[in-house]
C-alpha cells in the first residue's frame, strides 16, 4: 500500500495539477490539514476550488502530482480513500422520494456501518443535525433548503469519515439557516478535519481555524486570519467625520502618526469632510484623535470609528497581488493604490 508516515496530517496535497488541453486549472497546489483542523478554501470563480475538492474526493484524477487522505495515496486506492471522506458537493443530489430517516439508514447500509450500529449512528447523525425532531418523518422532496443541507451534512458525517469536504454547504440559506450550520461545523472542530469552500466570507471568518486562498489554479495565500493579515494588511481603517479642511487634517493627523495616510475625502452637503484614513495595525488612534480633535470646538467632531480589516479585505489583497505577480511575469506593469480621493 502507497502510504506516507507524516500523521498527525489528515491530508497532504503535494504539487498537484489537473490540465485541459492547453489549459491548467491546478498550478503545483500544496497544502496539508491537520486532524481536527477546520479549513476554509477560498477563491474567485474558476480559480480551481472545486477541481481541488474533486481530486481529493475521488472523483476526478490530477494530471500529476499527490493527493492523500489519512496516509492513503487517492489515486492509487480510491476506495481505500474514500472509506476516510464525507463529501458534500455544492449541489447536493437527494432523492426527492425518501423520507430523512430511510435515506439515512440506506446511506449507512452502502457505507458498511455494522447493522448492530446503524440504527445508533443514524439516530446520532439525525440528533447532530438537528433532523431527529421535526424532519425525520418528511419526505425529502418536501424540506427546505436549509433542512436538506443538514441532510447532506449527516450523510458525509455518517461513517465517522477523519475528513469532510462540503462544497458551499451555506448556499442559499437565510441568517437563521446559515447560523444553524455554522454551529454544526464549529461541532464537528477536533472530532474531524473539515475543508469548507464558500463564497460567503464572513462565515468562513467564523467558522474556520485558517483559510486558503487560491488564484488562477495556484495557492496565493494559507494562514490563520491573524497571520494573513499581518502578510496582506498590516493596518486599521478609520472614519472621521468633522468640519476640519484635508489640509488641516491632515496636518494634525501627521502630528500624531506619520504614517498614518488619508485615503479618501467625502463632503456632504451639511459642510462637513468624512474621511477615511488608514494607519499602521494596533497604533490605536482612535482616542488620540479624538482628544486632539475636540480642543477646538470648531472643528466640529462628529464621529471617530475604527474598522478591523476583515477576510474580504484580505482576500482581495491576495488575488489582487496574484494578479499583480502574473502580469509582472507576462510583463506587463504593476498598478499601485491611488493617491487620496476626494469626492465632493
Amino acid at each position: 500500500m502507497d502510504e506516507i508516515s507524516e500523521i498527525p496530517n489528515s491530508v497532504i496535497v503535494r504539487r498537484l495539477t489537473k490540465t485541459y488541453g492547453a489549459m491548467k486549472a491546478l498550478n503545483g497546489v500544496s497544502f496539508r490539514i491537520a486532524k481536527g483542523e477546520v479549513v476554509g478554501f477560498l477563491g474567485p470563480n474558476g480559480a480551481g476550488k472545486s477541481t481541488t475538492m474533486r481530486i481529493l474526493a475521488g472523483l476526478m484524477p490530477a494530471t500529476s502530482g499527490s493527493a492523500h487522505i489519512c496516509g492513503v495515496s487517492v489515486a492509487n486506492h480510491p476506495d481505500l480513500a474514500r472509506r476516510h471522506i464525507g463529501y458534500m458537493p455544492e449541489n447536493n443530489p437527494l432523492p426527492e422520494d425518501l423520507r430523512v430517516v430511510e435515506y439515512l439508514r440506506f446511506r449507512a447500509k452502502i457505507k458498511d456501518i455494522p447493522a448492530s450500529e446503524l440504527k445508533a449512528r443514524v439516530d446520532e447523525v439525525m440528533e447532530t443535525c438537528q433532523l431527529h425532531r421535526k424532519a425525520a418523518k418528511k419526505i425529502i422532496g418536501n424540506l427546505s433548503k436549509g433542512f436538506r443541507q443538514r441532510v447532506g451534512i449527516a450523510d458525509a458525517i455518517l461513517a465517522k469519515p477523519e475528513v469532510i469536504i462540503m462544497d458551499e454547504p451555506t448556499i442559499g440559506l437565510d441568517p437563521h439557516q446559515i447560523l444553524a450550520i455554522r454551529e454544526l461545523v464549529r461541532s464537528l472542530r477536533g472530532k474531524m478535519s473539515v475543508i469548507i469552500s464558500s463564497h460567503i466570507l464572513p462565515e468562513i471568518e467564523q467558522m474556520c481555524d485558517r483559510v486558503m486562498i487560491i488564484n488562477q489554479g495556484s495557492i496565493v495565500a494559507s494562514g490563520s486570519y491573524a497571520a494573513l493579515r499581518k502578510e496582506f494588511i498590516a493596518w486599521d481603517k478609520y472614519d472621521v467625520s468633522l468640519k476640519l479642511a484635508p489640509e488641516e487634517f491632515e496636518k494634525i493627523v501627521s502630528g500624531i502618526n506619520k504614517e498614518a495616510i488619508v485615503k479618501k475625502v467625502l463632503r456632504d452637503k451639511g459642510g462637513y469632510y468624512n474621511y477615511v484614513l488608514r494607519a499602521p495595525e494596533g497604533a490605536n488612534l482612535g482616542p488620540v484623535l479624538i482628544g486632539e480633535l475636540s480642543k477646538d470646538t470648531a472643528y466640529g467632531l462628529r464621529e471617530v470609528s475604527c474598522e478591523k480589516p476583515g477576510l474580504e479585505d484580505i482576500f482581495m489583497a491576495a488575488t489582487k497581488r496574484s494578479w499583480e505577480q502574473i502580469r509582472e511575469t507576462e510583463g506587463g506593469a504593476q498598478h499601485s493604490d491611488s493617491d487620496r480621493e476626494v469626492v465632493e
